[in-house]
């Protein structure tokens, strides 16, 4: 009997260990750790980003804004401060480009935000389908190919801001928030390779987009453990930005204001200080000192 127990209880130990090594070898058994858990690149696994939460915006009666002026920025990504905007392992457009072919979020076709385009919409603007000539050297004859080309982080140089500057009478504090944000491509001329125009792809409403940016991180210069997300970048406005219109009677642009001559790049900079300054000063003589 004991003879047959030990037998038993080692047949038992040999069919244990081969299992064991069968699903350390293969690592598909059930109740396994994630690859992810346990190869971690860091020294803990961050995950306070996308467990993040966003209060929502504080109501506003409307009975309690005094003063409201919509002023459009352009953030232009080449400069130092926005090098976030074009961090290769995950650029800001590549994360709106997720969001819409997702169906995360709507984006518009007019930044009056009344146009919602759909998702076949969507992929008909990321995704481009043109025509080539390529020359066959087995016929020598010429053949046209279509040719897709799809819409990377490198195109989008600039992104545009629509926003509401306001005063809230029952806080008495000067108030800010983002309405719109808008990627801008570069066109240009497929002969003479000239540049032609910017385009507008598509409109985001923010107020909604909001909740999905706090979900991706923000690259930091400085130090790569804060948490910042893509939400954090936008309320706290951390990044540099040139105002490019402001709301007026004729609904012109400062570029349509300072144009063909010598110097109309220096004084479209300066009318763009202007505004900053007006903006500044208009809560700033609210008070008394």
């Amino acid at each position: 009997m004991k003879l047959k127990f030990l037998f038993s209880f080692l047949l038992a130990s040999v069919a244990l260990m081969v299992s064991a090594q069968e699903e350390t070898e293969t690592g598909l058994f059930e109740g396994s750790i994630p690859l992810e858990d346990t190869y971690i690149d860091g020294i803990v696994k961050r995950t306070l980003t996308e467990e993040s939460m966003i209060i929502d915006y504080e109501p506003i009666r409307e009975a309690d804004i005094g003063w409201e002026k919509r002023i459009w920025r352009v953030i232009d990504t080449r400069e130092k401060m926005n090098l976030p905007f074009k961090y290769p392992e995950k650029p800001f457009f590549d994360v709106i480009r997720e969001l819409a072919q997702n169906g995360d979020i709507v984006v518009f076709k007019d930044e009056g935000f009344t146009e919602p385009m759909t998702i076949d919409e969507v992929e008909g603007t990321l995704n481009s389908i043109d025509t080539t000539t390529v020359f066959d050297y087995d016929t020598y004859e010429e053949k046209i190919e279509i040719v897709a080309s799809e819409i990377n982080a490198e195109d989008i140089k600039q992104y545009r801001i629509k926003e509401v500057w306001f005063f809230d009478e029952e806080a008495s504090v000067l108030k800010s928030r983002i309405l719109g944000i808008t990627p801008l491509k570069d066109e240009y001329d497929n002969e003479t390779l000239e540049f032609k125009y910017t385009l507008p792809l598509f409109h985001v409403y923010y107020p909604e987009a909001r909740r999905h940016f706090a979900k991706y991180r923000v690259f930091n210069d400085f130090n790569d453990l804060p948490p910042m997300s893509w939400y954090d970048l936008f309320e706290q406005r951390f990044f540099a930005s040139y105002i490019f219109k402001r709301s007026n009677s004729l609904d012109l642009r400062i570029s349509d204001l300072y144009d063909n001559y010598e110097n109309a790049g220096v004084d479209r900079l300066l009318e763009s200080e202007k505004i900053k300054a007006e903006l500044f000063n208009f809560e700033h003589d609210l008070w008394t000192y």
